[in-house]
């Protein structure tokens, strides 16, 4: 086992009224986005909350841009006591099959309804096994632009698809929801989707909308046709040894420190959503509201078929809220 750092006067010093003070406790977080992403953001008002309201005997240390490696490898290094937390997703699942509700097409049926199953007894149901199966405490957890279906023809009904040649992730899932609402899926990495939507390899993709704008795919794509396939969170964790280790005032200080993150990356998320689409209106795109239901009911045969008996389980709850 490798030894965890985090007492003592090898700590970074935090200066407080201009007199440096060795922190008591470090934390190293680590996580994929970059420097102008609301997820980074939302971690630097949890810095600054925890430091300010523990007078400096937590530093934070933050870690963007994959720093610290990808995601697999700072859950790997929180685990050995080398890191202390990140944001992380549906991989979860590699170690907590209820996480794969992260992602699963049409679980929800909308922003709301997904705040009501990740802030009720299914997320407490999700979280305790993260926390059971990975030695992982989620702290707060952010929601995620939802997946929509771009093209250059309007899409408001499933049989509209007829055989659309679509670029999907490579993930098993994707590919038989997509096939049976009509589709032809074909896997592709993220960088070769432009130039073969370019060349009419493919004729459409799905992404958030903030991929969508990144990635220009407004220069070559006509339609926001707002599916609203998969709507996803992400959680920002921190090792249990961790938390554990800390004095009980020292881990309220961070519980509430969360509290705030997870409220301001929400306001920030509304705001980034409306910016989004607003640009890419001004780009041209169009955007076309869809027949969810319809989508929904043709998607769920291949949907529960790729789940497990307890994954299907807790879908099925889902859809009783």
């Amino acid at each position: 086992m490798i030894k965890r750092i985090v007492t003592g006067a090898l700590m970074g010093a935090t200066l407080l009224g201009g007199q440096a003070f060795a922190a008591d406790v470090t934390l190293r977080f680590g996580h994929l986005a970059n420097e102008q992403n609301i997820w980074h953001q939302a971690a630097e008002r949890f810095k600054a909350q925890v430091e300010e309201n523990s007078d400096g005997r937590i530093e934070v240390q933050l870690y963007p841009n994959e720093q610290l490696g990808n995601e697999m490898d700072v859950i790997n290094s929180i685990q050995l006591g080398t890191a202390d937390m990140t944001i992380t997703g549906e991989s979860l699942q590699n170690w907590a099959p209820k996480a794969a509700m992260m992602a699963v097409p049409y679980a929800f049926r909308d922003s709301e309804h997904m705040h009501k199953a990740v802030e009720g007894e299914i997320g407490e149901e999700i979280e305790a096994q993260i926390t059971e199966r990975t030695n992982l405490v989620p702290l707060a957890w952010f929601e995620r632009g939802a997946r929509h279906l771009t093209s250059n023809r309007p899409i408001t009904q499933p049989d509209e698809l007829n055989g659309m040649r679509l670029r999907v992730p490579n993930v098993p899932l994707f590919v038989d929801t997509w096939e049976a609402l009509g589709a032809r899926p074909t896997p592709m990495a993220f960088s070769e989707v432009f130039t073969a939507l370019q060349q009419n390899v493919i004729e459409g993709q799905e992404n958030p909308l903030s991929l969508i704008e990144s990635a220009s795919f407004y220069e070559v794509q006509d339609y926001v046709n707002r599916t609203g396939h998969v709507r996803s969170w992400i959680y920002v964790v921190i090792g249990k040894n961790q938390l554990d280790s800390m004095s009980d005032e020292l881990r309220q200080v961070v519980l509430d420190a969360a509290e705030e993150m997870q409220t301001y990356q929400a306001e920030l998320f509304e705001e980034d959503q409306q910016r989004l689409e607003d640009a890419l209106k001004e780009r041209g795109m169009e955007f076309v509201e869809v027949d969810t239901d319809a989508f929904a009911e043709k998607a769920r045969p291949a949907v529960e078929e790729a789940l497990t008996e307890e994954q299907r389980e807790l879908f099925d709850a889902i859809q009783d809220l």
